[in-house]
């Protein structure tokens, strides 16, 4: 089976930390404008069939701004072909989605998977259709090794990464930090120290989107790899240790510091758990001085639902590297990944043209976007702080740690209300109850693997 690559991450922390300490002190362009000018021209490199009037139905978790940034990009696959493309939402819970559709006989054409252990699930079970040759062809051109390897098993592409993320960010009201008298932290002892002093200051500190559980997830992963370190990661992503491991009590002991200080969370615990990702990341940035929180840990896109607000990114809305729990910043990657679930030459024709820089760049410029693909120049990124992001990401090759949940059977690691999510869900609730989270985690793991 190919997983995630197990190269240390270092080359990527490196650069991305230089770059976002540039962005944290300088400018970095406007909500989703250029920042240069103007828009750039979206590149032909690719060619493209002629689809007049095929009819092409595509499913993914994105909502809001995503959706629309998405739907972008469909239109200029339409408009390329003459395909009319259906855009169908799966919510959070693709697995169980696509497996409903398959079994009333009518599933999508195309899926953008977020997690690696569903490809595999659905590769197992014979549902995804291979690459074709041009779509390969184009892989193999604009994508590192490591990339390619995560939509591939068994020695069969099936997937492009048309997204990505860098999951090991902490976006931060500047307004409230200047006025608490706060600098970006570098580590997690001084994490906790300006949050209280944030506090201190009349503004709570930190919002968690506890009511989407896979946010949890991803602030689990960034303590557990910069404490327990990359080979740990490895072993725990792929249940070869149990979540009754020492290093896992280890790292949700340290979480608890944060989430068992109701102080310190936007609407304390409960009011943590009632929270979804979206507004999580909006009550940061609405209301200028009077935002609800200083501070919320999120993926490079969430600067598509800062857009929503009235702030300016690289002006009002900065970021920083997730703070060092160990000798380093962790570094935690994510994506999305375009899969065929019907063989047609529709099909095969879009996942040809998401592998091209011709797709990405659309979204990069509308911005809240980073992909992994090496032939999108940087030009086309909306503004200075996603161009920086991007350019750590493509520097770092195959340098890099995915999301431990994404390789994850599904329903331990992919489905709202059990598994992982749920666990850690229960968890913020009551964060003195370590003990008693290992123990949910252990078993829930054991049964998702079978072992």
């Amino acid at each position: 089976m190919r997983t995630a690559r197990t190269a240390r991450g270092i080359t990527l922390a490196l650069a991305v930390t230089g770059a976002l300490v540039l962005t944290a002190c300088g400018g970095g362009g406007g909500s989703g404008k250029k920042d240069d000018g103007g828009a750039a021209a979206v590149p032909t490199t690719v060619r493209l069939p002629k689809l007049d009037g095929q009819k092409l139905q595509v499913t993914a978790v994105w909502t809001g701004p995503e959706k629309a940034s998405f739907l972008k990009v469909l239109g200029e696959f339409e408009k390329r072909t003459g395909a009319q493309v259906d855009f169908v939402p799966s919510g959070d819970d693709m697995a169980g989605f696509v497996g409903t559709k398959i079994a009333g006989g009518g599933p999508p054409d195309v899926a953008m998977l977020q997690q690696v252990g569903v490809l595999q699930e659905f590769a197992k079970k014979k549902w995804l259709k291979p690459l074709g040759s041009a779509a390969k062809a184009e892989l193999a051109k604009n994508y590192s090794k490591g990339w390619q390897d995560l939509g591939a098993w068994q020695g069969t592409d099936y997937g492009v990464y048309f997204k990505a993320s860098n999951k090991s960010l902490v976006w931060y009201n500047t307004a409230a930090l200047d006025n608490a008298g706060v600098q970006p932290p570098k580590t997690w002892s001084d994490f906790l120290k300006a949050a209280r002093t944030i506090s201190d200051s009349g503004v709570t500190p930190v919002s968690v989107g506890g009511g989407d559980g896979w946010t949890l997830t991803d602030w689990f992963e960034n303590v557990y790899l910069s404490q327990a370190g990359p080979q740990k990661y490895d072993r725990l992503a792929h249940h070869q240790i149990p979540w009754t491991d020492p290093s896992v009590k280890q790292a949700l002991t340290t979480l608890a510091q944060l989430w068992g200080d109701k102080a310190l969370l936007a609407g304390g615990n409960e009011g943590a758990l009632q929270t979804s990702f979206p507004e999580s990341v909006t009550q940061v940035f609405s209301g200028g001085d009077a935002a609800k929180a200083a501070m919320v840990s999120s993926a490079d896109y969430a600067a598509a639902n800062v857009t929503q607000t009235k702030a300016k990114i690289g002006t009002d809305a900065k970021i920083f590297p997730f703070p060092a729990v160990g000798d380093s910043s962790p570094v935690v990657t994510g994506g999305d990944v375009a899969v065929a679930l019907k063989d047609s030459k529709a099909s095969q024709a879009l996942l040809t043209f998401l592998a091209s820089p011709d797709a990405a760049s659309i979204w990069a410029g509308a911005g809240g976007f980073v992909s992994p693909n090496k032939a999108v120049k940087s030009g086309a990124y909306a503004n200075t702080t996603m161009r920086d992001i991007a350019k750590a990401l493509i520097a770092a090759g195959d340098d890099f740690r995915f999301d431990m949940s994404d390789q994850a059977p599904a329903s331990f690691g992919g489905k709202p209300g059990q598994g992982e999510w749920k666990d850690l869900q229960d968890f913020l609730k009551d964060p003195k109850d370590v003990a008693g989270a290992q123990k949910a985690l252990e078993r829930d793991a054991a049964k998702a693997w079978g072992n």
